[in-house]
């Protein structure tokens, strides 16, 4: 008998498991997402310029390569228009429950009671055999706690909850970040402002992106010519593996990657003064690195200034600063998420009464960003440590998935599992060991760290290595109860 799946989040992550499920014939599984339509963070980012800093090619599915992207980098509403085509393509938009919300999952020592609530009805609770949760790192927005906030006159608004009714024409805007959707939205904002001030804490690492469109031979070749995007898409994971991933562990190419970087400042921002405002004083890497060729221009603009002062508190007025009163009528938060509050506000509850909250109260962890002792039959996609700086997330999706499927069987034929407690220890020692020699270990602050400064969101190993280690039979590092 096929197992109940309860998927919670209808994004690139839970449309990847229920496409997989319904190709298995399948079909006993539920997709719950929250709001009214799929997409995760991509429907939920439509800020001017917002896209993704992975080629489109590597940026899907490997089962759905997808004849129709329009440019190298694609953008976001390409993206989405790619995930519909996938939740219609594979039949799996049917099984999605829309403005539906998991607040609770309790394992009752045999299934699942999952609670779901929505807009128009009582919450209610439903039993499933297994919980995949697919809610990524990226989709809580951060707001700083500034004081006065509230207080504000103007218009406010995070990056990821942009307010298309405000026109941005002639206003004077503070941006507060610099990171990668600022560097996205920025030379929008710029273009349409009066004036813009973007509040800076500490530099970024840039390089340069180079974007373009595809012309119509190529998207024609990319269609019909056989093995033409297999070999693309070979090329652009090579690269990343080969190149990108040895800077972050410090290696042949960390110092390529710094001189990449410093170059193009110094290429796109002729002033001194403004270049060593924006030159970081750590290594690249160690925060995620921004890759865009129009952030640095916007920030030459005669309309726009970088301001580095700290943020005293936020006045009916403006920004102020220790220094200065910075008038602002909008303010932009491109302040990132709560990317280490996994799951988060969900409540969790394995078969030992414990939450998963308290379980993870001194930083996340699961056993190949997957499984976490005492929680029988609940996978995490997206998980702790499995976040990428060089490659395609996509990538680590469809792994995680692969290793789900295969536990399937498993607790289909014996009942519950779950991993056991010394291949967890084993896990985090091996975990630990493999970050030492990663630049993120350095000192800066970033979203991949706790606020104690563990790294609870990257991965620290080439994913040629995640695959070979999520694709191996599970029996050995899991038990049934």
């Amino acid at each position: 008998m096929a197992p109940r799946v309860a998927i919670i989040g209808a994004g690139f992550g839970g449309l990847c498991m229920a496409i997989r499920l319904e190709r298995a014939g399948i079909t006993t599984y539920t997709v719950f997402e929250k709001a009214g339509d799929l997409g995760g963070t991509w429907r939920d980012n439509t800020y001017p310029g917002a896209g993704c800093d992975i080629p489109s090619h590597l940026y899907s599915y490997s089962f759905e390569k997808y004849g129709s992207w329009t440019r190298r980098y694609p953008r976001q509403a390409e993206i989405l228009a790619y995930l519909q085509h996938c939740a219609d393509k594979y039949g799996v938009r049917r099984k999605i429950c829309f403005d539906t919300e998991v607040v609770g999952a309790a394992f009752d020592g045999n299934r699942w009671q999952v609670t779901t609530a929505t807009r128009s009805a009582a919450p209610s609770t439903e039993a499933f055999d297994v919980v995949v949760t697919a809610m990524g790192q990226l989709n809580r927005p951060n707001l700083p706690d500034i004081p006065g906030m509230s207080g504000f006159a103007g218009t406010s608004f995070h990056s990821a909850r942009w307010d298309h009714s405000h026109d941005l024409t002639g206003r004077r805007v503070a941006v507060i970040g610099n990171g990668s959707s600022a560097a996205q939205l920025v030379p929008h904002v710029a273009r349409a402002a009066g004036r813009l001030e973007v509040f800076q804490r500490t530099p970024n690492w840039v390089i340069p992106k180079p974007d373009a469109a595809f012309g119509s031979r190529t998207r024609l070749a990319f269609r019909y010519v056989p093995g033409a995007q297999r070999v693309y898409r070979e090329w652009i994971y090579r690269y990343a593996e080969t190149t990108l991933y040895p800077a972050l562990a410090q290696g042949w190419s960390a110092d390529l990657l710094r001189r990449r970087a410093l170059g193009h400042l110094h290429r796109q921002v002729p002033d001194p003064g403004l270049r060593a405002k924006l030159t970081p004083g750590y290594p690249p890497g160690c925060k995620r690195v921004v890759i865009d060729s129009a952030f640095y221009p916007a920030l030459t603009r005669p309309n726009v200034d970088v301001v580095t002062e700290k943020i005293v508190r936020v006045t009916p007025e403006g920004v102020e600063t220790a220094e200065a009163l910075h008038p602002a009528d909008t303010i932009i938060y491109a302040t990132g998420f709560r990317s280490t509050e996994f799951l988060a506000p969900m409540s969790v509850t394995g078969r030992d009464g414990l939450t998963l909250a308290e379980r993870w109260s001194g930083g996340a962890e699961a056993y190949l960003g997957i499984s976490v002792p005492a929680f029988p039959n609940l996978f995490l996609l997206y998980g702790p440590n499995t976040n990428l700086g060089h490659n395609s997330i996509v990538f680590m999706l469809e792994c995680q998935v692969n290793h789900v499927m295969a536990c399937l069987p498993h607790l289909t034929a014996h009942g519950p599992m779950e991993v056991r407690p010394e291949a967890m220890a084993a896990w985090t020692r091996r975990l630990g060991a493999a970050m030492e020699r990663m630049v993120w270990q350095d000192g800066c602050r970033s979203w991949y760290k706790t606020a104690d400064g563990r790294v609870t969101n990257n991965w620290p190993g080439t994913t040629t290595l995640y695959r070979r280690l999520t694709s191996r039979p599970p029996r050995a590092a899991y038990r049934h109860v």
